[in-house]
């Protein structure tokens, strides 16, 4: 229901776990189908949906276009969802686009160029836009203008060309890696939060409903569960229970078929996969807790560096299942708990502060 159908980077291993937030394919094929269409359709967040509207009923009753809106937050969380309730809203079109497609200045020229009057442009992954092209946006941005340069060296000419009024979504998921001049030029900025079961209940449940699947209220609590925080990685988990449901058993989800399910998938109680695991073992087994390396932890987890970085420790950290200290990675208390081991007393771990910082 509220999540992105564009991506920080697909070729990332992210891409290819069952947990992971950034979309394939089929995700953003029942995405555009499951998609609410307007502000009172869109579950939890709360505060950036009041403000939001705020900021829309207001532009609507002067009769000119929304501000320019820039939205953070993890992958799934709902940023191009809410790019196309914002044009839904304003009774606009959208054009999407994103960063990394926007190498020079004369693409977007040519992409700003054609706009409409009121129309919406998304940016996904903004920050990945090329640093001409983030020069250029600066001057569209606030006075829907821009300079194309026609000819080279000595020679050039910069042309005026006059904008249109639009309105310009931009999404990140690195927030601080934009520059400040170009954050300032947005109206209004919103932080995508995770969200709590309670909310991702909500999401399975009318999700279920539009797949015509039928589950109740225990099957849906313990996906939301293992879910991350995330919609987009419940309506996932959602479609393979539902395929387990439908060749196991009669086709409705309860508790017993949605733990068996995902047991199959290898995703735990806590949301945890094969990945996840993995490292905490080996922190744990081979390395009593730590502190090691992370390129050490890579090593006997089998996999390259930036995966165990980039996509098994947020979560784990998040989780508060491992830490990251100067002297390397560290399991937690919680983590022993949670693999059913007991922590080694005096080793990182097993006391609390002391353990991870040494003091």
């Amino acid at each position: 229901m509220n999540w992105d159908e564009t991506t920080d980077d697909a070729a990332t291993p992210q891409a290819d776990r069952l947990v992971g937030a950034s979309a394939d394919t089929e995700d953003q094929a029942v995405e555009a189908a499951l998609r609410p269409k307007d502000l009172g359709e869109f579950i939890g967040q709360e505060k950036v949906r009041e403000q939001l509207d705020l900021v829309l009923r207001a532009a609507r009753a002067r009769g000119a276009t929304a501000d320019h809106v820039l939205l953070s937050g993890a992958p799934g969380l709902g940023k191009t969802t809410l790019s196309m309730i914002i044009a839904a809203e304003m009774g606009a079109p959208i054009r999407i686009t994103s960063g990394p497609a926007i190498q020079h200045a004369g693409d977007l020229a040519a992409i700003l160029s054609s706009l409409q009057e009121g129309e919406v442009l998304f940016l996904d992954e903004i920050h990945r836009m090329s640093r001409p092209a983030e020069e250029m946006l600066y001057m569209a941005m606030e006075d829907f203008r821009v300079d194309v340069i026609v000819g080279k060296g000595p020679g050039a000419t910069a042309i005026p060309l006059e904008l249109p009024p639009f309105t310009l979504v931009g999404a990140t998921t690195r927030a601080g890696l934009l520059p400040p001049p170009l954050r300032d030029r947005f109206g209004f900025t919103a932080h995508m939060e995770f969200y709590g079961p309670p909310e991702l209940e909500r999401v399975i449940h009318r999700s279920a409903s539009l797949l015509d699947v039928e589950i109740d209220t225990v099957g849906a609590a313990e996906i939301a569960g293992r879910s991350r925080g995330t919609p987009r990685i419940a309506n996932r988990l959602l479609r393979r229970v539902r395929d387990y449901a439908q060749v196991k058993a009669d086709g409705r989800i309860d508790r017993d078929i949605a733990s068996a399910a995902l047991g199959v998938y290898e995703v735990d109680g806590r949301g945890l996969d094969r990945l996840d695991r993995a490292v905490l073992e080996a922190l744990l087994k081979l390395f009593s807790g730590g502190p090691v390396g992370l390129s050490t932890l890579a090593v006997a987890v089998g996999e390259e560096r930036e995966t165990v970085e980039e996509v098994a420790e947020p979560f784990l950290v998040r989780e508060g299942l491992l830490a990251r200290t100067p002297r390397g990675r560290v399991a937690t208390p919680a983590a022993w708990a949670h693999l059913g081991l007991a922590a080694p007393q005096g080793r990182p771990g097993a006391g609390g502060q002391h353990g991870l910082f040494g003091a």
